[in-house]
This record gives C-alpha cells, sequence and structure tokens, in this order.
C-alpha cells in the first residue's frame, strides 16, 4: 500500500522530474541550488510564490534554495540529513510499501496514552528503539505511543521544541523512514501513535523563514520573539504551511493523532483562528478513520472542545492540583492550587477544570479559564507526570523522590482510574527515581545563554537564592545532562519498582474491564471536601452507574461513605495518602 500528501509546496515528484515550490515574497529572484548539480533559475508565479519543474532532481537528490546571499534548506523538506543548516533531500514517499492497510485506529474512550521521548526512550535513541520496546507498553495496557516533536532540530540531542523544519523527521532518529516503520510497528499491535506537534515558534538556530518571507509580525510578541504571521498581511501561506503539516503527519505517515503544544501561544485574531481553522481542515479531509486532535492550552478555553473538532485537552489543573496534595509544593503556579487543595482537586476531577473564569492569583488575579462541566470527563486527558512538569523541575525530579510511595500510589490510582483519560510519562509506570533533564545541542554562543537564561529562570526560587546553588542546575548543553536522562529499563523488574508496574499493569486491566465501557455517554460528575486534603467525587457514567472515588490525601483518617462495589483501594479506605474507587 502506497501513501502520498501531496503538498502545493516544497519538493513534489513527477513523471520524469520534481517540481520545486518556495514562498519567498521579500525577494525578486529565487534559484534551486543542485547538490554536484546545476543552479537553476526558478520562475515568478506572483503573490511571492517561486517554482521550477526540472528532470535534473530525482528521489535522493540534495538542494537548496538561493534566497538573496543565502544558501537555504527547503521549509517544507521531507529529510535533512546533514542537520538543520544542510541541504535538504527529495523524498519520494509512494516508495514506501506500507504494511498496515487493514489499520482502522482506536476510538477515543479506549485511550491509554503514554508519552516519550524518541532519543531517551532506547539505548539506541532512535525510532527503531522505540519500536523494540512496544511489546511492553502492550502488556503494561497502554493502547497510545504519544512522541514528543520530532520534527528536525538543531544538533545532536533536543527535546523536541526547537524544531525548525516541522516536515522532516529528526534525521537522527531514523528519518521519515524511521518514522514509517514505528507506525507500522505499532499498529501490528493495535497501538495508536501520536505526534506532539509545535505551532506556536520555531527553534531559535536554523530558521532562515524571516529573511525571505512574510512569516512573523511584530503585532505579537511571544517568549520567542515576533509572534508567527497568521492573522495579517500576506499570512494565508503561513496559515496554509501548518494546516498541510497536519494533513501531512495525518495522511502520509498515517498517525492516530496529533497533541498540540501551548495553543495558548498561537496569537491570532482572525475568525476563525488557526486553531479552530486547521481542526476543521483535519476533519474535512480525514473522514474513514478516527483521528484525535489533543490540545495544550494554559487559557482552559473550553471553546475549542466545545465545538467538538478537538478531542480533549491536556488538564493542568488536574496535575497541579494533585502535585500541591503529593509534594506539598506551593510556589510559582501551584500556588493557585495551594489555597483549598481539595477543591481545586475535586472539581478538576468531577468538571475537568478547576478555573473556569476564577481569578488566577499567580497571574496577578486575571481571570483564567472557561466553564468547563458540559463538557464529557474524556475530554481531558488527566497526568501526574508529564515531559514537563519532570523536565522543567531544575534537577529533573520525578515524582518517586518528591513524594510518599504511598502518596504516589495514591496519584496513580486516581489518574488511572479517573473517567478522563490517562496519560503516564515513560518510566512512571515502575516510579522511575532516575531524572528526565532539560537538554539541548547548541552552538557556544546560544549554548551559554540558555545555560544563564535557565539559572536565571529558577533564581526567584529560594532554594536557588544564592548563586552557588544556581551552579549546580545542570547544564542543559553538556552531554552528560542527556546520557543522565537516557531511561534505565533495568531497574523496571526490581523491587521496588517491579511493585509499581505490576500496580500500573493491575491498574490499566481494571479500566479496560470497568470504566472504558461505560464511558460512552459518562458526564461531568460532583465533588464535596472532605476535610483540607481529602475529597470526594461521584461521576455519572454511560451505563446508569455512577463511580465515586474517596481521595485522602491528609496526615488522619477521614469517615466516608463506601458505597456499592469496592474497585480498588491504594490502602485502607479514607486511610492518610490512599485513594478508593467504587461502583453504585
Amino acid at each position: 500500500m502506497k501513501r502520498r500528501h501531496r503538498l502545493p509546496f516544497g519538493a513534489e515528484i513527477l513523471d520524469g522530474g520534481v517540481r520545486f515550490r518556495l514562498w519567498a515574497p521579500k525577494l525578486d529572484r529565487v534559484s534551486l541550488v543542485i547538490e554536484g548539480g546545476p543552479e537553476l533559475a526558478m520562475e515568478a508565479e506572483g503573490d511571492g510564490w517561486f517554482a521550477l519543474e526540472t528532470d535534473a532532481a530525482r528521489a535522493g537528490t540534495r538542494y537548496r534554495y538561493r534566497a538573496g546571499e543565502l544558501l537555504v534548506p527547503d521549509p517544507a523538506s521531507r529529510y535533512q540529513p546533514e542537520d538543520v543548516h544542510g541541504p535538504s533531500e527529495v523524498v519520494d514517499p509512494t516508495r514506501h510499501d506500507w504494511s498496515d492497510g487493514g489499520w482502522r485506529g482506536r476510538p477515543w474512550e479506549e485511550t491509554v496514552l503514554y508519552e516519550l521521548h524518541v532519543g531517551a526512550f532506547s539505548d539506541t535513541h532512535d525510532f527503531d528503539g522505540v519500536a523494540r520496546r512496544l511489546d511492553r507498553l502492550v502488556d503494561l495496557g497502554v493502547t497510545a505511543v504519544e512522541l514528543m516533536p520530532v520534527a528536525e532540530f538543531p544538533g545532536a540531542r533536543n527535546w523536541g521544541y526547537d524544531g525548525v523544519l516541522l516536515f522532516a523527521p529528526e534525521a537522527r532518529y531514523g528519518g521519515p523512514e524511521g518514522l514509517k516503520r514505528l507506525v507500522e510497528a505499532c499498529h501490528a499491535r493495535g497501538l495508536s501513535l501520536f505526534l506532539d506537534v509545535v505551532y506556536n515558534h520555531f527553534g531559535p538556530d536554523g530558521n532562515y523563514l524571516g529573511a525571505y518571507a512574510e512569516f512573523f509580525t511584530k503585532r505579537h510578541s511571544t517568549p520567542w520573539g515576533d509572534g508567527i504571521n497568521f492573522d495579517g498581511r500576506q499570512s494565508r501561506p503561513v496559515r496554509d504551511f501548518f494546516i498541510e503539516n497536519a494533513l501531512y503527519w495525518l495522511e502520509e505517515f498515517n498517525v492516530d493523532g496529533l497533541r498540540f503544544d501551548a495553543v495558548h501561544a498561537i496569537l491570532d485574531d482572525s475568525d476563525p483562528d488557526i486553531v479552530a481553522e486547521l481542526a476543521s481542515a483535519v476533519r474535512a479531509r480525514i473522514k474513514d478513520r478516527p483521528v484525535h486532535l489533543v490540545l495544550e492550552n494554559d487559557d482552559n478555553r473550553a471553546r475549542y472542545l466545545a465545538r467538538g473538532h478537538h478531542t480533549a485537552q491536556w488538564n493542568d489543573d488536574v496535575h497541579h492540583a494533585l502535585r500541591v496534595h503529593l509534594s506539598g509544593e506551593r510556589g510559582g503556579y501551584y500556588a493557585d492550587y495551594a489555597d483549598r487543595p481539595a477543591e481545586h482537586l475535586g472539581r478538576a476531577l468531577a468538571e475537568g477544570f478547576a478555573y473556569q473564569g476564577e481569578p488566577s492569583p499567580y497571574r496577578g488575579g486575571t481571570p483564567r479559564g472557561e466553564p468547563s462541566s458540559h463538557l464529557a470527563p474524556a475530554a481531558f486527558v488527566a497526568f501526574a507526570q508529564n515531559h514537563d512538569q519532570v523536565g522543567n523541575n531544575a534537577f529533573g525530579s520525578r515524582l518517586a523522590l518528591l513524594a510518599p510511595p504511598d502518596a504516589v500510589a495514591a496519584g496513580a490510582v486516581i489518574i488511572a482510574l479517573s473517567p478522563q483519560v490517562p496519560m503516564l510519562f515513560m518510566g512512571e509506570e515502575w516510579a522511575a527515581e532516575q531524572p528526565f533533564l532539560y537538554f539541548v545541542d547548541f552552538g557556544a554562543e546560544l549554548a551559554a545563554a540558555v545555560r544563564e537564561g535557565r539559572r536565571r529562570e529558577f533564581a526567584k526560587f529560594p532554594e536557588f537564592a544564592d548563586p552557588a546553588a544556581r551552579e549546580r542546575i545542570p547544564d542543559p548543553n553538556a552531554p552528560e545532562t542527556f546520557e543522565r536522562s537516557v531511561l534505565d529499563w533495568s531497574v523496571a523488574d526490581r523491587s521496588p519498582h517491579a511493585e509499581a508496574l505490576a500496580r500500573t499493569k493491575a491498574l490499566l486491566e481494571l479500566r479496560k474491564r470497568e470504566i472504558v465501557p461505560r464511558l460512552a455517554g459518562a458526564r461531568a460528575g460532583t465533588w464535596r471536601v472532605l476535610a483540607e486534603r481529602a475529597v470526594e467525587v461521584r461521576w455519572p457514567m454511560g451505563d446508569g452507574t455512577t463511580l465515586v472515588l474517596v481521595a485522602n490525601f491528609g496526615e488522619a483518617p477521614v469517615d466516608a461513605a463506601r458505597p456499592g462495589r469496592l474497585l480498588y483501594a491504594s490502602a485502607e479506605p479514607g486511610a492518610p495518602r490512599s485513594a478508593t474507587f467504587y461502583l453504585a
């Protein structure tokens, strides 16, 4: 079976040659430079477009564009074998003979997400290394693998959020062929595959778009500089670039879902904005299988979920409220959940958002969020850890090092059995203790800026007020920072990790048997505070039953009704640091 998404730009194989097309409205002339071959003038088509059809190129040809005084890679490159500053390579996607023609996806309600970093997941640091571990994930009860961003980034190691060539799977991971093999390996085992995509900014190294195209605007300011031009003059090609990127992953690579990074940082005054338009385009194009579109949105905008085009949103409120209970943290954005912690956790579990328009103290009293109680529980992805919440800790510390074991166990029970869709971060299933640190591989000047910027970021925390303390924060650019983050699978079968792994597997088996069949038609729930750090939550399930959680993170036991059939108890019901689920 062959798959191909025809791009309206970039390099497209034709009968007898290749068509090249680039949007460069800032330039009068553009030429195609073929490695070891001729330099060919491209024809101006109008509206800033330049194109050329030539038989001087074929699959495997490496090329650049001469844009003014610069030699630049193709922004729609399918493959960058020599990193972000090197030449692009023409790819014929029809050369891959797909083996998963019978795959029709999985319904969202069955989803158990497993987030991983391709480079740090295995000792080979690539797509094939992920594929070799898939049987472990299937045995665990995972149904969907979610890859942190894989678009070509500068250097040998990166979280992926510094990608600059959004159509090119990272060469060091195995390039487009490696990713296709991984998709096939997932589908052969009944696993969905999700990609994390970054449409709110480009990385700081290797992005040449601003030199020749109207891709950025000073109308909007972001933490990374000028905003992407989604709503200004000549914004149509910019919008199409990202829409085509989403369709490319879904059609040419047959992935099952996309997770959109930080859409609150996508600044767009259009109606519809690019977040909504992109989702509409996906729904209009792909109708023969379920495709899941998941948002990260710190603004808690329920409107995207209510329209039905987006499947779900990462629920940061559940994470933050749970983290306050588990580890006792109260600094930074956790301050919003430190007051009335049981109420925040109960509301986030029952209704989706803890903040639905209330003022956020951390944001200086600015209202945050929109009402979410009209949404089904499965419109939210719940998690106790993810790449951000582990890696953005100064030392990459996981919960297993920050909270008592019984509290970690109670949190795991809540995430696994609530009617929100659960997500695990790689190694969490066995309560991994090794760090997942922030790592990059930039040139000397940028590396120094990142190192000092990270230390300044933590200077506001009391434990890092002393400059000497900040010096202990690992250098993101040091190779050993990455090496310490590579998952050590050998500990998973040792005590106490083996016991944690067995618990995770049992919980996911229980979820599949008791929770998943009741999710269709499930509705937002109610909650009541039992004590300062204890809460009861009740969800009406789709079959008429009621799922009940009693969670107590206090130091004293609480009295709570024991309704219906006991599903799972992390400790004696009502005991300190315990979570208990019933079905009534």
